[in-house]
């Protein structure tokens, strides 16, 4: 997305801007207090794939009440200029990710990622320095499709990224408000009006679709699979249980494999359940993330 008239319709846009890392220009907002101590905890947080800043809209203030948060868009999505396609793969991006927080001296107590982004959260609790203490999945995407899916997939996702004309042609088919709106109520989740509007601009964006089938034709959890029993940062896994896009048990597999795992279930919200109840989730968060804080200095 270029960042001119879509700009001011985004979403606490005052918190925005956009930094240089090699080789992404990253679109960055942070809110909270501006000094990043252990008195004033930091949050990171991941969107998932085809998502960006927007779907912490309302999360994002709540949290920043308390602690010094930072959302960044992931490359090649939202205003995140992706600087070379084959940096798109899950090891690829946490890298880049951990080079951005190290320039930006950015010091994370916890990440929070939802779908994809938990995936990429896990994945940075070995590259950050320090490690974050905490890390809280919602609606975790750790696990292949299943079936034929787990192959054909990423290979119809590569076939139609390499294909110039499938971006615009898919922006202009899917970005319609009833598209759209059919697309969120198939992952589960009811949003308001001014919701909608925000994934129609982004869907409708040929270059941000573009980033996110790049991001799906190179996703690979295989290494992550294997590595979750070495994962011992205190990881909460919260599961939605009328997700139509993550299956909930999802989260209780991937929390038998984690050294450190909870799962909590949510009824009657979907995929998308931070954009639904964000004051729910918000304490979900906070009481998670004092409780780590508090063993830390322990």
């Amino acid at each position: 997305m270029k960042w001119g008239q879509q700009a001011l319709l985004w979403p606490n846009r005052k918190a925005s801007r956009l930094v240089a890392c090699r080789p992404h220009r990253w679109h960055i907002q942070e809110m909270g207090p501006e000094t990043n101590t252990a008195d004033v905890p930091a949050l990171l947080l991941l969107h998932g794939a085809g998502g960006a800043t927007h779907s912490w809209r309302d999360l994002m203030p709540l949290l920043a009440r308390n602690h010094r948060v930072i959302a960044l868009d992931l490359p090649g999505q939202g205003f995140t200029h992706l600087g070379t396609k084959q940096r798109s793969g899950l090891p690829q991006m946490a890298e880049d990710v951990a080079a951005l927080a190290a320039q930006e001296d950015w010091r994370f107590t916890a990440i929070i990622g939802h779908s994809a982004g938990a995936a990429l959260a896990l994945k940075l609790t070995d590259l950050l320095d320090p490690r974050p203490r905490a890390v809280i999945g919602l609606n975790a995407a750790l696990e292949s499709f299943p079936g034929p899916a787990a192959w054909a997939f990423p290979v119809m996702a590569k076939m139609l990224a390499l294909n110039p004309m499938v971006p615009s042609v898919f922006a202009a088919s899917a970005g319609t408000t009833a598209a759209v709106r059919s697309l969120i109520n198939s992952t589960g989740s009811t949003l308001d009006e001014p919701g909608i509007a925000l994934y129609r601009a982004a869907i409708s964006d040929a270059e941000h679709v573009e980033g996110a089938l790049t991001m799906m034709a190179q996703w690979d959890l295989e290494g992550l699979q294997a590595a979750l029993p070495g994962i011992t940062v205190p990881t909460l896994l919260i599961a939605a249980d009328n997700d139509k896009a993550v299956p909930p048990e999802t989260s209780d597999r991937a929390a038998g494999k984690l050294a450190d795992a909870t799962v909590m279930h949510l009824p009657e919200l979907g995929h998308l359940a931070h954009e639904e109840a964000p004051e729910r989730i918000a304490r979900i968060v906070e009481e998670f993330v004092a409780r780590q804080s508090g063993s830390a200095a322990a």
